[in-house]
């Protein structure tokens, strides 16, 4: 499954292309993902501006003049810039088309990842509930300490609940645990403010090297 390293470099790999640029439509070849695409796909995305592409826990959020489209990858699913001649596969279920004819091409064998349109992306079910980015400023030793007072369940799945802290899986979770010399079943109430520090750096180095490395 594509994690928050993953998603991140995707993000910087299509933002250069996409961002500043007029949509001209979509094609919709599979409707049918976890969520149906949105019918008026093609008509909402045409003459829109794509003004940003950022990321929200596993989510990208293209934001348009006008709405936000919301992407995710699911557990298999991948985003290609491809030239227009290059003809559809199988499983390449939805086109979004750039000025130049640029292509997004969403491609999704299981057709579990989601293709939607929301005019508040920060109020949809999908994103309302995510906790704190682990990139973000906010995230630091005191923040992770405040959060871990009187929690006697273990650390790694504090860290790996999406409502408190997005995009650690079970792989970061567990390096940035070894590097931060903390046994994933520690109590996360024992940890000391220092500890906690520690494992906020050896969180960010993690995710950060990973998608250096992607």
């Amino acid at each position: 499954m594509p994690e928050l390293p993953e998603v991140e470099t995707v993000r910087r790999g299509i933002a250069p292309t996409l961002v500043g640029k007029t949509l001209l439509g979509a094609r919709v070849r599979q409707p049918s993902l976890r969520w149906p695409v949105p019918a008026d796909l093609d008509a909402r995305l045409k003459g829109r501006q794509v003004h940003a592409l950022e990321r929200r826990g596993k989510y990208l959020l293209a934001r348009l003049d006008q709405g936000t489209l919301i992407l995710h990858l699911g557990m298999s699913g991948s985003l290609r810039l491809v030239p227009p001649e290059c003809a559809p596969e199988k499983h390449d279920h939805v086109d979004i088309i750039a000025e130049g004819e640029r292509i997004l091409r969403y491609r999704y064998p299981r057709r579990f990842g989601a293709i939607l349109l929301s005019d508040a992306p920060e109020q949809h079910p999908l994103i309302a509930d995510l906790g704190l980015e682990p990139l973000a400023a906010e995230f630091d030793g005191d923040w992770l300490f405040a959060l871990t007072r009187g929690r006697s369940g273990p650390i790694k799945p504090l860290l790996m609940n999406a409502s408190l802290l997005v995009g650690v899986g079970n792989i970061y979770a567990n390096e940035s645990l070894f590097r931060a010399g903390i046994h994933p079943e520690t109590p996360a109430g024992r940890l000391s403010r220092a500890r906690c520090a520690r494992l906020v750096v050896s969180i960010r180095s993690t995710l950060e090297q990973a998608i250096l490395a992607g």
